[in-house]
């Protein structure tokens, strides 16, 4: 058995193979060139390779080309090959060649950066553009050409499973972000953005109807997808859920009026994957162009359709001129010389994820304990206890589609000992919490590693609620149906990940907290996770709290260079921190149906009158930064603000410059952040930032005319360091009057 099984996959991986001599000799190549060349363009070569092709072909671009029967392997193979859809060897097409990762290239040994989440903690585009270029160049040296890396789905609520591969709560941060990435990604490899759209959940992604109206549709969850659609993005991954009744795959409103026609996105857009298509032709007919990753509905359906009538020649011919035209287009304006393999995970790549590891450490509390805050750890120090389950392991997040496998890991016990070699560090696991005690008391400061790992939370692989039918039609209906949804449905019960069952932490950490802070006073609880986690039984006890996240490969090292202060903690919270989760939107992990609407994270409890724990924004540095908005331009289609930054401090530092606006005429106003910048300032120094603001968080969508204008109130703007609860000193928002269109650019306005 375990032979046959080890042949398919090495039959599958020989198919996969990419042969890029032939590709540049063949129909294809010879488009790619003519269109670098600038003697035709992208939609030409397309008609001139689809008149080449055969109507077998032509259908062969619209599914994958892996055979149903490697179902079972698919979490094996992706780690080990490209994931191929629409391979035409005899023209040389090498087809869409996927690769997921989020926080690195799935292929073989990686480099694993932060995961997603504690990228946008950075609050720094220029940073995740790098990021993002070397994921595509990895990628590509892999033998892909497509990478699904740019996950947007907002944080509606932290207990959702894949919070650590999105950007946050706000669209703002979330859609400068994702654009950074998108750019990056695509010098090499094509960039997809998923989950189109609304996908905020994951035990129930599969069968949830999520209910929207048409504002908080278009203003809340849709404009970082068009954010990253308007910076170049090649193909968008639908999710799997049901929008206003519809699965998305069929969802001709969302794929084809919103996406294509108001938004004008001409790539092309797949399916989330085997169970994304409900209907082979349905599906095709509104808009969606690829089923992933195997030959299951489509292959199934679409001759017989076709042959028929069902199905019109001209919606084939729509979907295929999409991939084909986007495939040459971006081959023909990639980096045109290949990456050495010798490049992944190189000394430079692990640079690059060490500081995105140490820019992402938001440092909550600091307390002084003596003459001076406990970080960053004096120098003269000389015994430290470092105890937790987590403070040797190299904890790099959940283990579902998007894990890395790079080729070391550095854990925080490791990276504190490569940093203090002089430094006597005693450890232990914590599980018993008398000992833990005992060597906390000993030591001068006690380094508590708790929070989350790929149990608590993550990607949900089996999941009840699949559509079996996929598989064939004896799934369709009777026994075998019922028997293999039945299984399923044990099976999720079963399966690490998915959606969080509580924002606490595990009992066991809360209890070894109270009983090292206890012991020693001097204590810092580092938190390992992928979103919020609530810590009010304990956060008035302990004087030092980080946030260090799934901190990728350099992880370890990142926090040592943190709590040594050798480097600044840079990191800023991407969503709020609460008090109490009844604070935040409700969240049902078995939900079949739910509402979104515009309350939600930060902005839920401003207009409710909660304080946070911690704020959007948050983060303490080891210098004082104040901030004072001088001026501003900005009208509706968006603007600048300037604002003077000065380090009063003693150390060099970095802040984040946070422009947010308000109606300040609503007893509670509700801060919408507008722009930020990320800067780095000598002690002492003093420099005025220029801060791009978006104009949308101030603007209305009318359903009916799809016309953009501003929101009614008396708006205010104002800097800070993060969301401001008080807005006595802002200053009033001036922008020109006058209508805007459907591109959000006011009528008469040069676009």
């Amino acid at each position: 058995m375990k032979v046959a099984a080890r042949r398919r996959v090495e039959r599958a991986q020989e198919s996969a193979s990419t042969d890029a001599a032939t590709a540049e000799g063949s129909a294809y190549g010879e488009a790619v060139r003519a269109v670098r060349a600038g003697e035709f363009g992208a939609d030409e070569a397309a008609e001139q390779l689809i008149d080449r092709m055969t109507d077998g072909e032509i259908l062969g671009l619209l599914d994958g080309d892996s055979p149903r029967r490697l179902l079972p392997f698919i979490p094996m193979l992706l780690g080990r090959r490209p994931f191929v859809a629409g391979a035409v060897p005899r023209l040389g097409i090498p087809g869409i060649r996927f690769s997921d990762g989020g926080r690195g290239v799935v292929i073989g040994s990686s480099t694993a950066f932060p995961v997603t989440i504690a990228r946008a903690a950075t609050w720094d585009p220029s940073l995740e553009e790098r990021v993002g270029l070397v994921i595509g160049l990895e990628t590509r040296a892999r033998g892909a050409n497509y990478s699904a890396s740019v996950c947007v789905n907002l944080l509606r609520h932290p207990a959702w499973g894949r919070a650590q591969e999105c950007y946050g709560e706000d669209p703002v941060l979330t859609g400068r972000m994702g654009s950074a990435l998108t750019r990056g990604v695509r010098v090499h490899v094509m960039a997809c953005v998923k989950h189109f759209a609304l996908n905020s959940m994951e035990d129930e992604r599969f069968e949830v109807d999520v209910s929207v109206d048409e504002h908080a549709l278009h203003e809340v969850y849709l404009p970082h997808f068009k954010a990253i659609v308007e910076s170049g993005a090649d193909s968008v991954m639908s999710s799997y859920n049901r929008v206003r009744g519809e699965y998305m795959d069929v969802n001709r409103v969302l794929l084809t009026d919103v996406l294509r026609h108001e938004w004008g996105f001409s790539g092309f857009v797949t399916s989330d994957w085997v169970f994304g298509i409900h209907d082979a032709v349905v599906s095709l007919e509104a808009g969606m162009d690829v089923e992933m990753p195997l030959r299951l509905l489509r292959a199934r359906d679409l001759p017989a359709a076709l042959r028929s009538g069902d199905l019109d020649r001209a919606t084939v011919l729509r979907s295929a001129r999409r991939i084909l035209r986007t495939c040459v287009l971006h081959a023909a304006t990639r980096e045109v010389t290949s990456p050495n393999p010798d490049f992944i995970a190189s000394p430079a790549h692990r640079a690059l994820a060490r500081r995105a590891a140490t820019e992402a450490i938001v440092l909550l509390k600091n307390e002084t304990t003596g003459a001076a805050p406990l970080l960053p750890l004096a120098p003269a120090i000389r015994h430290l206890a470092v105890i937790g389950r987590l403070a040797a392991r190299a904890n790099l997040g959940d283990h579902g589609s998007s894990r890395v496998r790079p080729p070391s890991t550095v854990s925080p016990l490791q990276g504190l000992r490569e940093a203090l070699p002089r430094v006597q560090i005693t450890t232990t696991s914590g599980r018993n919490e008398r000992a833990a005690a005992a060597l906390a008391a000993a030591a001068e400061v006690a380094i508590v590693v708790v929070g989350l790992d790929q149990h608590d939370e993550g990607e949900s692989v089996v999941t009840g609620g699949v559509d079996v039918g996929v598989l064939g039609r004896a799934f369709g209906s009777g026994p075998l149906r019922r028997l293999l949804i039945g299984l399923a449905h044990l099976a999720s019960r079963f399966v690490r990940g998915g959606d969080r069952s509580s924002l606490d932490l595990r009992p066991s950490d809360v209890r070894l907290i109270h009983a090292v802070v206890a012991a020693n006073p001097r204590t810092v609880v580092v938190l390992i996770g992928g979103s919020a986690i609530l810590m009010e039984a304990w956060r008035n006890r302990v004087p030092v709290i980080l946030l260090a996240w799934y901190g990728g490969m350099e992880g370890g090292r990142a926090l040592a260079s943190v709590l040594t202060g050798s480097a600044e903690p840079g990191g800023r919270l991407p969503f709020v921190l609460p008090t109490d989760a009844v604070h935040l939107p409700s969240f049902d992990r078995a939900a079949k149906s739910v509402v979104y609407d515009d309350t939600w994270g930060q902005r839920g409890l401003d207009r409710e009158g909660h304080e946070a724990a911690f704020p959007f924004g948050f983060g303490l540095s080891y210098t004082t930064i104040e901030h004072r908005l001088l001026d501003h331009r900005f009208d509706d289609t968006g603007g600048t603000a300037d604002v003077l930054v000065t380090n009063t401090g003693d150390r060099e530092g970095s802040t984040v410059v946070q422009v947010y606006a308000a109606d300040v005429s609503l007893r509670r106003p509700v801060a919408q952040l507008l722009g930020f910048r990320k800067v780095m300032l000598q002690p002492g120094a003093e420099t005025t930032v220029r801060v791009l603001l978006e104009a949308g968080p101030t603007l209305q969508r009318d359903p009916a005319t799809r016309r953009w204008s501003p929101r009614a109130g008396d708006w205010a703007l104002l800097a800070a360091q993060h969301s401001p609860a008080d807005w006595a000193e802002a200053a009033r928002l001036r922008r020109p009057e006058g209508p805007i269109g459907t591109d959000g650019v006011p009528d008469g306005r040069p676009g």
